[in-house]
């Protein structure tokens, strides 16, 4: 395979933002509907309890999927500088300890959740009527986990060895294998949730070991490279996951946060239909939170690698192409939800169904949050590509804790049930305020700076 032909640090940024956006955004769409496509499947088959019971399982999918992603944005932040530095070995070791960080984070908890899958069941909050049917769910699911998290760390490294269309096709993949079995267990076999379960489960394993093979047999640049069990590299390896998780720790809040918050409010006020509804609607959030995260993992090697080499007018263009496209996709999205919820509703269940209506009822406010929601994606990804850990971070805890809890919990008080749907707006928009006068803050300084060396060199 020869691949690694991209150059980073020469190719016009515009050119070279389009040859990793649009595999990056297809495959990351792409592993999106690995679960959607499981909720059309169940919509149909099953009904809106069984949407429910998967909903409520969800925030486990997108914990283990943050997790994957702090690790894969880290490693690949760290090994993007290495490269550019000039320092290939150390770059491997990186991407080597990053695999073996989330096998083991998967291994253990999944291991106790398969043990005990009724307490995890009314740990994530299930009613005692969708009880059964997420605990048929999680014993089939929950091995996904840790396939997901392989896909997660790999489609970085993929990506930053220059083969984005690589890493699209193990997207791809994971996705038509699921599509296939779903219809097949759910359907014709009839085995329900625990089809739809057992079918993403093997779509993800056979998009994960299509990139741990490339790793291991094909990459060039960035291979897996043998680890030292000494205490001293042990103790160097744990140094290296720590500043890696520093730096990629903004991916793992927020989304997880949403869906799990979320459940729990729709429920005090809605019952299960609103937890169906709520349902209907997150099949959808990790399409939009999938099409920040291209755009943020397009712009990512790009910022790194020039940022590496202290080409700061690189990084400001790949920058602004990335904010531009955000804004775009984002109004883009937020129009398709106002304009046709029947038609988004409906590929899942029936639009007269009680848990149907309240979604289409809820669509056109919820997606006022999705322009804020991948403009702040944007941002917090461009300061992990350039090792600014603290301010991602804490845009990060904004618009997933310190934002999203409280509106969640006060604008339902305030204006009753639409301000269920318009929490995550507000969060949001919260959060782009604050960005924005940070903006400022930092033109301002670095205004002082210029004017007090200039007025120094006169």
């Amino acid at each position: 395979m020869k691949r690694d032909a991209i150059d980073l640090g020469t190719v016009k940024v515009f050119t070279l933002f389009r040859k990793y956006f649009i595999p990056t955004l297809f495959g990351m769409l792409s592993m999106s509907a690995v679960t959607a496509i499981d909720g059309i499947f169940v919509g149909h088959g099953i009904g809106s309890d069984g949407i429910a019971a998967i909903n409520i399982c969800i925030p486990l999918l997108m914990l283990f999927t943050g997790v994957g992603l702090m690790a894969g944005a880290g490693s690949s932040v760290v090994a993007s500088i290495q490269l550019s530095r000039r320092k290939p070995r150390a770059a491997r070791i990186n991407v080597t300890q990053a695999i073996l960080f989330v096998t083991v984070v998967a291994l253990i908890p999944s291991a106790l959740m398969m043990a005990y899958p009724s307490a995890t069941a009314r740990l994530l909050g299930a009613s005692e009527h969708l009880a059964p049917m997420v605990r048929e769910y999680l014993l089939w699911f929950i091995p996904s986990l840790m396939f997901q998290m392989w896909c997660s760390v790999c489609l970085f490294i993929i990506r930053l060895n220059g083969a984005p269309r690589l890493a699209m096709m193990c997207n791809v993949a994971a996705a038509v294998i699921s599509v296939i079995l779903g219809w097949l267990f759910i359907f014709p076999l009839g085995w329900g949730l625990m089809g739809a379960a057992f079918a993403a489960t093997i779509g993800l394993f056979a998009g994960g070991l299509i990139g741990l093979v490339y790793l291991f047999r094909f990459a060039r640049k960035l291979r897996f490279y043998p680890i030292k069990w000494s205490v001293k590299s042990m103790r160097l390896s744990f140094r290296n996951l720590g500043y890696q998780c520093r730096i990629g720790s903004s991916a793992l809040l927020t989304e997880a946060t949403l869906m799990f918050v979320g459940n729990q409010v729709f429920m005090k006020y809605l019952g299960d239909d609103g937890v169906g509804a709520f349902g209907i609607v997150c099949y959808y959030i990790p399409f939009v939170f999938m099409v920040g995260n291209a755009i943020a993992q397009s712009a990512q090697p790009i910022i790194s690698y020039n940022f590496g080499l202290g080409y700061r007018s690189r990084v400001v263009a790949t920058e602004r192409i990335a904010l531009l496209t955000s804004v775009a996709c984002g109004v883009f999205i937020m129009a398709a939800f106002c304009l046709f919820p029947h038609i988004l509703v409906g590929l899942f269940i029936n639009p007269d169904n009680p848990a149907a209506r309240l979604a289409i009822a809820g669509y056109p406010y919820f997606s006022a949050a999705f322009v804020f929601f991948i403009l702040n994606l944007t941002v917090i990804g461009y300061y992990q590509s350039v090792e600014r850990v603290r301010p991602a971070t804490f845009l990060a805890l904004l618009r997933g804790f310190v934002f999203l809890i409280p509106s969640f919990i006060l604008l339902p008080q305030a204006i009753g049930t639409k301000g269920i749907w318009l929490a995550l707006c507000l969060s949001e928009m919260l959060t782009t305020i604050v960005i924005i006068v940070m903006y400022g803050r930092a033109t301002r300084i670095a205004q002082k700076k210029f004017a007090a060396s200039h007025q120094l060199g006169a």
